[in-house]
Order: structure tokens, then sequence, then C-alpha cells
């Protein structure tokens, strides 16, 4: 029963998220599928974290969108099915065990953790005023680019983060510190991965660079740095792994 219960109320959400146009129908049935096996593994304390993170990330998207589209276009569009899977795939998959012990309900958690606090800080940080740097070299970086940091951006990643923890913490899934800790060094090894080994391109037309293998003007990119088959959802895997594995082993100490 409480896996039909939560196949129904997945449904229902991907559904209302699809008609809102934040989710594509692929991305739909990824957030149908990922819904389900949290519901399934971790019950409606599993499903108050997951909403932790879904919630708030999809009104974030939705900010100051004028502005966001005028800085990076493609990556306002609705959420597609590999992008709500590099984001919810690690969670969902630690969510199906969390009956064998704490350790994978506290990496349940620290996976959705990292994808809200990288969401939170690549969200906010867009409508910064100061320029993105480097988390690497702290040399000035286009807006929108990975890799890049503010001062606000990074304040919107902490508060993502305990965001997750909070409630994490609250519907006794696993300890506030934690779930924080695995949702910073998630959202800090997003930033590191982006700024060297995602892959970052050249459109000769614009003569700009850009993530996408195709520019926003129609012309196709040429590699510039970093390792052709490391884009965002890649990242975001990482990023969402390394969280689960660090609030796994706090949690563990």
């Amino acid at each position: 029963m409480q896996i039909l219960f939560g196949a129904t109320f997945a449904a229902a959400v991907a559904s209302l998220a699809y008609r809102a146009r934040a989710l594509t129908s692929s991305g739909a049935i990824a957030a149908f599928v990922v819904g389900t096996t949290v519901f399934a593994g971790a019950g409606w304390p599993g499903a108050a974290v997951l909403f932790a993170f879904f919630l708030p990330s999809t009104l974030l998207t939705r900010m100051g969108r004028a502005k966001k589209l005028g800085i990076a276009p493609q990556g306002r569009a609705a959420r597609n099915g590999w992008q709500v899977l590099a984001n919810g795939g690690v969670a969902a998959l630690c969510a199906a065990f969390t009956t064998h012990g704490t350790l994978f309900a506290a990496a349940f958690a620290g996976a959705f953790a990292a994808a809200s606090a990288d969401t939170w800080g690549t969200e906010v940080g867009l409508l910064s005023r100061r320029r993105p740097v480097s988390i690497l070299t702290l040399r000035p970086l286009r807006a929108g680019l990975s890799g890049g940091v503010t001062p606000l951006g990074i304040a919107a990643s902490v508060t993502g983060a305990l965001m997750v923890a909070w409630v994490a913490a609250l519907v006794r899934i696993a300890p506030l510190g934690s779930v924080a800790l695995g949702g910073l060094a998630g959202a800090l090894a997003d930033s590191v991965i982006g700024a060297s080994l995602q892959a970052l391109r050249w459109c000769p037309a614009c003569a700009c660079e850009s993530e996408a293998r195709i520019h926003d003007c129609g012309a196709a990119t040429q590699l510039r740095r970093g390792v052709r088959w490391i884009e965002n959802d890649a990242v975001n895997f990482a990023a969402t792994l390394c969280g689960a594995i660090v609030a796994s082993a706090a949690a563990s100490s």
C-alpha cells in the first residue's frame, strides 16, 4: 500500500510540475521514478526531504527569470529526464536501502542537500551584482559559466544545504550536521569539477565561451578545455554522490 500510495502521489506531483513547465515529459517520468523510489524506501520522512529540495529549487529557478534568460538562456529551460536523474538519482538509490541502516539514510539526505546547495548557489548567484570568479584561480568569469562563485551564491549554497539538513533532522532521517556537511561538500565538488574537468567550449561565431555543444546563436561550438563528455549533468551527479559519501562518513564518525 505504501508503494502504491507513493506512486500515486509522485505521479500527481510530476504531472503538476509538467503542467507548470518546470519539467519536460522525460523529466516528469524521471521525477515519478525518483519520487516513487524515495517514498517506497523512506516513506513520508523521505518525501519531506525530497520536497525540501524540490519545492524551493523550483521556485528559485523562476525567481528573476528575465535576468537569468539574458545570462544563461539554455539553462533556464524545463528540466529533462537526465537533469532530474543527475540531481535525484543518487538519493533515490540510497533511499531504497534506508532500511539497512542509518548510513544509507544519511547518504540519501546528503545527496539531496548537495543538489539543493548547488541549485540555490546557481539560481541565486546568477542574480549577484558582483562578477563571479573562478573557484580555482580567482580570475573573473562570465556569469553563468560553471566553476564561478560569488559571495551571494556561496551564502545561498549554505542556506540550501541547511534547508534540507534541517528537514532531515526534523523528520529524524539523519543528523543536521552530517547532512549539512555533505551538502556543502557536494556543492564545493560541483564548483571545482565545473572549473576544471567540465567541458568548456568556444563559439567561433560569437567569439565567446559556452558550455553548450550548440550555442544560442545556432553555431556549433569547439572544445576549449576539460573532458568532452563531462557536462553539467555529469557534474551534478558527481556532486550528489560526493554529498552522499561525505554525509554518510560524517554520520558514522
